[in-house]
């Protein structure tokens, strides 16, 4: 049986030609999809429903049954209204459209994305439907991408109209005029016997994509702290890789590092930990008690769920708190997981405000995050303004001495993350634990709270949830001691 090039798989051509050898010959390396990654998924799909709504008329046609969806698009595409998954073939290429639109004798694609933009990807996507239809016969007038309007937040009841917003993308789609080239070559690439490099090693095509070569383990058996460990290496990386230079102790000497990736190089070939005592002691200077060890879960929905929400606002649903209050001081542990089935934001904010004083430092792990999220906060909930802004003025963040390179231990492969520090500098991890990321926290508790769940699982799932926040803030509870001791 001949390969069938689908939509998906030319853009995944476009941005990894080994991964698109590999979905052909060695399906079997194809990894599974991660909870976070399905929730995203569903995501997708939700928007689609929803711009679907917006098209009353419109004929929906079967997706699960190739052959039939054929059939069917060519006895709809009669009775002049929009189609919802209309497919074609051509070449060996199938391609179906989210909405296919008449007008006249023409017909307009809308192409319908979860983002919030136009992004390269999307107008590679739409010129290669526009070649496999116009192939069909079909006139195209014009082509749009449907995505989500970035500035509307939600009043109330969610208007579809302003959520979903309609951009004029035919000239760009247009001026892509090698798509026959491309789509033969890929064929060339699917029917070689060896595959070609991994698109980290190309000049991409696709500047703004979803692939990611080290997640889908394009290159082979990397070994600990290869060249692509490098801090910032980006071209360095890939020109090292390119000149058989595979570990970072490996790189000559006359090779121009930065300042970190020279620490980097020097704690491989010696193999010690790197330790700026003067950098760690003015950061820990910083630190006034009470500490408060802080740390927030989020989730986020492609349409917005509650007022005052827009698409993607992330919805803080628990935290995390160590308090101690003096430096003799044990610290004491506060957690809070909503428990209802609606907005957890108030409950959430309610809760922090009876636990962090007014005075001491409130200790994070990449801050941006905790304080965008307070800010947001602060926005909703103006009464408690005055006491988040309070509480803005008094965070340190716990990532600048690994981000600065004050410590740094090669058990960390240039990795300034609490997941990959912690390991590093106390031998304790997140490894075994039923949830173990953020995103995997994310799905897990929107399935708990507002999707189909025993309560047997509930209860499951809100255990992993306690002990995987808790991990977060004991861990930076772990980390300061550490620092305080090698100082």
């Amino acid at each position: 049986m001949n390969p069938i090039l689908t939509k998906s798989k030319y853009i995944l051509g476009l941005e990894c030609p080994k991964h698109l050898w590999i979905i052909f010959n060695q399906p079997e390396k194809i990894r599974k999809v991660t909870l976070a990654e399905e929730f995203k998924f569903r995501e997708g799909d939700k928007v689609g429903e929803l711009a679907k709504t917006l098209f009353s008329d419109g004929i929906a046609l079967p997706v699960k049954d190739y052959q039939k969806n054929l059939q069917q698009t060519k006895e709809s595409m009669k009775k002049e209204k929009p189609l919802f998954e209309a497919g074609f073939e051509f070449g060996n290429c199938f391609s179906r459209a989210d909405i296919l639109v008449p007008v006249g004798k023409e017909w307009d694609i809308i192409e319908v994305k979860s983002g919030t933009g136009v992004k390269d990807i999307n107008v590679h996507d739409v010129s290669f439907q526009k070649y496999i239809y116009e192939a069909n016969g079909l006139k195209i007038r014009k082509c749009f991408l449907m995505h989500l309007n970035k500035e509307y937040f939600r009043k109330q009841k969610l208007d579809a109209k302003k959520l979903l917003v309609k951009e004029d993308i035919t000239s760009q789609v247009n001026a892509i005029k090698d798509i026959k080239e491309r789509i033969d070559k890929m064929f060339k690439i699917i029917n070689s016997e060896k595959p070609p490099k991994p698109g980290i090693l190309i000049d991409k095509l696709i500047k703004e994509g979803n692939h990611d070569c080290f997640t889908e383990n394009c290159i082979d058996d990397l070994p600990e702290n290869h060249v692509f460990c490098l801090y910032r290496g980006g071209k360095l990386s890939c020109e090292l890789f390119e000149n058989g230079i595979i570990r970072i102790k490996d790189i000559p000497q006359h090779v121009k590092l930065n300042g970190k990736q020279d620490i980097q190089r020097e704690c491989e070939v010696n193999k010690k930990v790197y330790i700026d005592k003067e950098g760690i002691k003015q950061f820990l200077a910083a630190l006034k008690y009470p500490l408060y060890y802080l740390d927030f879960e989020t989730f986020s929905t492609a349409i917005p769920m509650f007022d005052g929400l827009k698409a993607y606002s992330q919805v803080p649903f628990q935290f995390s708190l160590h308090i101690v209050k003096k430096e003799s001081s044990k610290p004491k542990h506060y957690a809070f997981l909503y428990n209802g089935n609606n907005d957890p934001r108030q409950e959430f904010v309610v809760s922090l405000k009876k636990l962090i004083g007014d005075k001491g430092t409130v200790l994070v792990y990449n801050q941006s995050f905790e304080i965008g999220r307070l800010k947001e906060l602060a926005e909703y909930f103006p009464e408690n303004k005055k006491w988040i802004e309070n509480v803005l003025k008094r965070i340190v963040d716990l990532l600048v001495p690994f981000r600065e390179f004050s410590y740094y231990n090669p058990k960390q492969q240039g990795s300034a993350s609490i997941k990959d520090v912690l390991p590093a500098i106390i031998e304790k991890s997140y490894k075994g634990m039923e949830i173990g990321d953020g995103g995997t926290a994310s799905a897990e508790f929107f399935k708990m709270t507002y999707e189909e769940c025993s309560e047997e699982e509930k209860k499951n799932i809100r255990d992993n949830l306690l002990k995987y926040c808790e991990l977060d803030t004991l861990a930076e509870v772990m980390i300061v001691e550490k620092l305080r001791e090698l100082v």
